[in-house]
């Protein structure tokens, strides 16, 4: 059994390194994601520092990606608001992957309770997820911490829905069924046979989630909800050169540009994910 599953994850392995668009998505994310975290090393300037005598400079050798309205550095800004967003992204997922699995599993293995769980998820649901992050950030209150709790809250009823699907699947298969004959409770069947094989699908979902918990933070900082001024991030950024879009578009665009870039690095990589975890798939792209 171990040597099976051994075995599909080098075939899996191979199949996502055949995936052009995934690797090309992992390279992107590889590369961001070393830049934000050597950000105290790499960058020329400390994101904060104000110097008004070279504000709204264009890329130059001393500013490679120019100033900003006070002067600021843009690259240094986006390297430092670049971890910002990588830890709003993870944990946010994070919570709704925790809460939200959670509820899908019980949802999903006990029937009695299925029906009120998913039909509270379903309430959720009903709410298209900006409207409900900015009621959760306007009851909370805007910082890093409320950004995180508010994507995460958002993202808690579609991982019950997609846990709970994978669980009616798998527990009808005949190892859990056996499991249960030979007396094993639920917490051990949830564990050692649902658990591991609601992996793949949760996996490629979780990627995907990544890359839109970082979107939809940036727009709560966008729209002044989250992390405040002067600490830098990716959507604040942006909403700092709304105003200065004629007369400097570089001030938005570099930010904007980032978030561009990580968002589709990972929806390239949940894509490749999906197609190199599918046991039905011969070949991929």
């Amino acid at each position: 059994m171990i040597e099976q599953g051994q075995g599909f994850l080098r075939q899996s392995g191979r199949r996502f390194l055949r995936h052009r668009l995934a690797a090309a998505g992992l390279v992107i994310l590889a590369v961001m994601s070393l830049l934000t975290l050597l950000a105290p090393q790499i960058a020329p300037f400390d994101p904060r520092e104000q110097i008004i005598s070279e504000r709204l400079q264009g890329p130059s050798l001393t500013h490679l990606l120019g100033t900003d309205q006070f002067g600021r550095d843009i690259l240094s800004r986006i390297l430092y608001g670049g971890r910002v967003s990588m830890v709003v992204g993870f944990i946010s997922v994070a919570v709704g992957l925790f809460f939200g699995g959670a509820l899908g599993v019980i949802a999903g293995y006990f029937k009695p309770v299925d029906n009120l769980i998913m039909r509270l998820m379903d309430i959720l649901l009903s709410f298209p997820a900006i409207l409900l992050a900015i009621a959760v950030m306007t009851i909370l209150g805007p910082g890093l911490v409320n950004v995180m709790i508010a994507v995460g809250v958002r993202s808690i009823p579609a991982y019950a829905r997609v846990v709970r699907s994978t669980v009616l699947s798998i527990k009808e298969l005949p190892y859990c069924e056996a499991s249960v004959a030979m007396g094993a409770s639920s917490l051990r069947t949830i564990a050692t046979g649902i658990l591991p094989n609601s992996f793949p699908p949760v996996l490629v979902y979780t990627t995907l989630q990544i890359g839109n918990a970082i979107l939809l933070g940036a727009v709560l900082s966008y729209l002044g909800l989250g992390v405040q001024p002067p600490v830098p991030e990716w959507g604040a950024m942006v909403n700092e050169g709304r105003s200065w879009l004629q007369s400097a578009p570089l001030i938005a665009t570099f930010p904007g540009l980032a978030i561009f870039l990580v968002v589709v690095a990972f929806n390239l990589i949940g894509d490749g994910l999906r197609d190199s975890l599918d046991v039905r798939l011969k070949e991929v792209r």
